[in-house]
């Protein structure tokens, strides 16, 4: 078998691991896995450096880290011993010099999930992957024309207008090919897990796409309504939330149950997290967004800003991540040993999103 990096986000736990150190784990992991899939790739120049500028900007990585928090909060994460992380760096350095006494039953329980930890690895490297290519081709000249995005030139102004359409293009092609590449650093991908992954992400791949559409065709509308404006954004915001937080749940073996509540929940935070960005724009600087700031207003797009007020707006936001939460609560108290929801990395992560400011 292939072995895989260190597991760093296999556990966590309120007590001992704050939120900000889980996800700086999962944004590390995929810092790595990035490269790891642009040796595979092997593009050709321009096209290599224009993909790595716009993966390795500093975004906030949220699709995949509701893919890691997903996965977690349904392995129970809080069970994982403290001591994994430590014994697992073993195992990556020199996996052969392992005998059976020197690997106790956490290790043991983490070389069983390896493939599983590894296809959420993939799921987070490719819901990443197709969200910036979305982005990159939401900046074109044709589409919004930005010129600034993640806090820095846009990649048609780095690079190219034609350079800056085939990085979309190629992003989303390796967006699919990576959950079942053969790349180094991953485990052997799973055939189960992987056609569920394909099964969940195309429909809302697909649905992203058709959302852009129905919000460009929105534009200077003034009849737009509240349902109008939330079937938009079901689609073009909500759609690949609901795939990041279904595929890390499907490769944690979630049951028939809990893949509802997980979906329930995306739905909610979906939609919460599109009205969030809508009034962001109009309350913070361009600075602390890292893009224009007031970019819906010059576009004249329909907003829930424009809709409903920054005040209203914002008890609506509040109103859906109460939801989303409690979508998630219902499902860990029917499991006496996931009553502790302090502890639940999926929680802690809706948390961090309502309190975000760009």
């Amino acid at each position: 078998m292939i072995v895989s990096s260190t597991p760093s986000f296999m556990s966590f736990d309120g007590a001992d691991h704050s939120t900000e150190q889980f996800h700086s784990a999962v944004r590390a992991q995929l810092a790595q896995d990035i490269e790891v899939m642009f040796a595979y790739a092997k593009l050709p120049t321009p096209l290599v450096d224009a993909c790595r500028y716009v993966m390795t900007g500093q975004g906030k990585l949220v699709r995949p880290l509701m893919v890691a928090s997903a996965f977690t909060s349904v392995n129970d994460g809080m069970k994982v011993a403290t001591n994994i992380n430590t014994a697992s760096d073993t195992l990556s350095s020199n996996r052969t010099n392992l005998t059976d006494t020197a690997l106790n039953d956490d290790l043991e329980m983490l070389l069983e999930n390896d493939s599983d930890y590894d296809m959420c690895r993939r799921a987070a490297l490719a819901v990443e992957l197709l969200h910036t290519y979305s982005l990159v081709h939401d900046d074109l000249p044709c589409m919004d024309d930005d010129e600034l995005r993640r806090g820095q030139p846009t990649c048609h102004i780095a690079f190219s207008e034609a350079t800056a359409l085939l990085t979309g293009d190629v992003l989303q092609t390796l967006a699919f090919e990576v959950l079942t590449a053969e790349m180094p650093t991953f485990a052997p991908f799973d055939t189960a897990i992987a056609s569920q992954l394909f099964a969940v992400f195309a429909p809302r791949a697909r649905r992203m796409v058709a959302g852009q559409m129905l919000d460009l065709n929105a534009e200077a509308s003034p009849q737009i309504s509240q349902s109008d404006l939330e079937a938009i954004h079901r689609d073009k915001t909500g759609a690949l939330i609901e795939a990041a937080m279904l595929m890390g749940g499907i490769c944690a073996g979630a049951t028939a149950l809990q893949r509802m509540a997980l979906q329930e929940c995306a739905q909610h935070i979906g939609l919460a997290f599109q009205v969030q960005d809508d009034i962001l724009d109009v309350t913070t600087s361009t600075d602390t967004l890292g893009k224009p700031a007031g970019s819906d207003e010059k576009l004249d797009k329909s907003t829930y800003v424009k809709l409903m007020g920054v005040e209203n707006a914002t008890a609506y936001a509040q109103s859906l991540f109460n939801d989303g939460r409690a979508a998630i609560t219902r499902e860990l108290s029917r499991h006496e040993s996931s009553s502790n929801t302090d502890n639940d990395a999926l929680l802690a992560l809706i948390e961090w999103l309502w309190a975000r400011k760009k």
